[in-house]
């Protein structure tokens, strides 16, 4: 019993002091634009991630609702070299400013990386984006980064969302599930059986949806890695995410927070925090 205890302290103490050695993740979460309540989300995501893992997320949030959230910081070139990693989840459709998106996509393909949600898979379009478009097209940027391409979205309708990559660390473990009313993305160049992603992109996850069936638009790609430019910047995405109550479930938070800390190489084999990564604060 004794030795029980001893134990038992041996390993507080350890996990203290991996936490006391590693500097909490610095997390940019930029959150913003039409259509969703980010005003409530901005705290959701904050409170969910930070509950997981050892970091600070810092908020960068714009009132705006409509499609042209300007964020004074992308004015900067240099604008992400202070954080660890990005989340992405503005709804800036209509923001086509060359400058703007060069010192988005500059920044990840820098080195920084990047977890995009839900309406950043709709964000920073030009040209024909309902086109496909070819990896090294100048309209393509954003969605180079991304790794997939997505033009619009079917009804609010239940998605059966199903890891097809269920050994990968980000998901393995995690169990099926089906989210309540949701915006299932579609995937331009979708075919029968072949979701269509960028080279350099992985599926994780499709999400299924009952309207119709035709694949790529209500059978769909949900949620994929990708390695983004020359240093081959990790990307995590998810087209989840559409209402508070899904971004506040606690199976989204949790394969945001497995994407998040993969793509900082934070994450082991089994899907768990590498040692002084895991929070110390209660879900």
């Amino acid at each position: 019993m004794l030795r029980q205890s001893i134990t038992a302290i041996s390993l507080v103490c350890l996990s203290s002091f991996a936490h006391a050695e590693v500097k909490p993740l610095k997390v940019l979460l930029v959150i913003g634009g039409c259509c969703h309540e980010y005003d409530k989300q901005q705290l959701i995501l904050k409170e969910g991630i930070e509950a997981r893992v050892n970091c600070e997320v810092v908020v960068d949030y714009n009132k705006t609702s409509n499609t042209k959230p300007v964020f004074a910081i992308f004015a900067d070139p240099n604008w992400a070299k202070a954080y660890d990693v990005i989340i992405h989840d503005e709804c800036a459709a209509d923001i086509k400013d060359t400058t703007t998106i060069d010192n988005i996509v500059n920044a990840h393909a820098n080195g920084v990386p990047a977890v995009n949600l839900h309406c950043a898979m709709h964000s920073y379009r030009s040209g024909n984006f309902k086109a496909p478009m070819a990896p090294d097209a100048p309209e393509a940027k954003w969605f180079n980064l991304l790794g997939l391409q997505s033009s619009s979205h079917g009804p609010l309708k239940p998605i059966e969302v199903t890891f097809t990559d269920t050994q990968h660390p980000i998901t393995k473990g995690l169990a099926n599930w089906t989210t309540m009313k949701e915006e299932l993305y579609n995937n331009v160049q979708g075919t029968k059986g072949n979701f269509t992603t960028w080279p350099t992109a992985k599926v994780l996850a499709s999400g299924k949806q009952d309207a119709g069936d035709k694949d790529g638009v209500n059978n769909a790609v949900v949620a994929w890695t990708n390695e983004y430019g020359k240093n081959k910047t990790r990307i995590f995405s998810t087209t989840l995410g559409h209402h508070s109550e899904t971004v506040a479930d606690a199976r989204f938070l949790d394969l945001v927070t497995r994407g998040l800390l993969w793509s900082v190489n934070k994450l082991d084999e089994n899907g768990k925090p590498l040692p002084g990564y895991e929070s110390t604060r209660a879900k």
